[in-house]
């Protein structure tokens, strides 16, 4: 087996924040996730190539977890797609990725893993909170917490829910509840601190009970998006909103509000689905928009995407 290539890493204050690759996604993703964001929008924001869009206007977009360690623990924010799992999405289906190689790589086995921040319960952030052993799924990281919003588990607990969520639930979620490792965190307006330095934000929209992670060290500082951010397009058009957003007007507001604050400060950017360099600092460009301007460190490129064509 190859050694993959070292995870690229940040340093803020004295956290070393690590991304953790799983895959590149197809270059279907863009047009279905973000549909207003059209080859001629993307024309317009000329920073976004070449590192997050290509000459013809197709986004990038990658599934990432962000690793570090906070007062001793060992965080892993988002577990990806996950391994061997029947989706719905021909690009996550029966995936078979090198990830938790990775992670070990990066300093983080599985076993070693304290706390697991859950940004909010879809398919692409909880695949790895479980893997298959002797036929059935069992938690990936038996010795951490899972952490997610009690607004999120509740939201999901009383909707009609289709069969590939159900099956979602089934193999990556219901399993470590069973197992007595899932917590439901209460996240009040001004967030909540999980571990020194560790912050929970409360971003809704994407859906009610989504997360942002703020870290802090020092006069130092990073905000890991989960999806309040999806691709570095949004910097420049905060309303260009996903087919995956719950409420999508409330998406909106909350991203034009999490760059608002996050602007012309220094707080480093970390993308979940933001291609390499997957950071950048957000910098007030126009009337009224953002964009990503360019952070030392995390440099690094990831394996070739699959072709295949994403679905709802």
């Amino acid at each position: 087996m190859n050694t993959p290539a070292p995870a690229p890493a940040w340093t803020v204050g004295e956290l070393t924040v690590h991304r953790i690759d799983e895959v590149p996604l197809p270059e279907a993703t863009g047009p279905w996730l973000l549909p207003a964001a059209t080859p001629e929008v993307v024309d317009q924001v000329p920073w976004l190539r070449p590192d997050f869009a290509d000459d013809a206007g197709v986004l990038h977009l990658a599934s990432q977890s962000f690793a570090f360690v906070a007062d001793g623990r060992r965080v892993l924010v988002d577990t990806g797609i996950g391994n061997g799992k029947p989706r719905a999405n021909p690009a996550w289906n029966d995936l078979d990725s090198d990830y938790l190689t990775r992670l070990s790589a990066a300093g983080f086995p599985p076993e070693s893993v304290d706390l697991v921040v859950l940004t909010h319960l879809h398919t692409d952030h909880v695949g790895w909170n479980t893997r298959a052993e002797g036929g059935t799924w069992r938690p990936t990281f038996p010795n951490a917490r899972y952490l997610t919003a009690r607004t999120e588990w509740d939201h999901w607990a009383a909707a009609d829910l289709d069969e590939a969520r159900q099956q979602m639930f089934r193999d990556s979620v219901h399993p470590i509840r069973e197992a007595g490792l899932l917590d439901l965190v209460d996240v009040p307006d001004e967030g909540t601190t999980i571990a020194p330095g560790v912050r929970l934000l409360p971003t809704p929209g994407h859906t009610p009970g989504h997360l942002a992670v703020q870290l802090r060290s020092g006069t130092a500082g990073a905000l890991i998006t989960g999806d309040a951010i999806h691709h570095p397009v949004q910097l420049a058009h905060p309303d260009i909103t996903s087919c995956a957003d719950v409420d999508p007007r409330q998406a909106a507001a909350t991203r034009r509000q999490l760059l608002a604050s996050l602007a012309d400060t220094g707080t480093l950017l970390l993308g979940t689905h933001f291609p390499a360099p997957s950071s950048g600092l957000v910098v007030r460009s126009g009337s009224d928009g953002y964009r990503l301007s360019p952070a030392p460190g995390g440099s690094g490129h990831h394996p070739e995407p699959r072709t295949s064509t994403p679905s709802a």
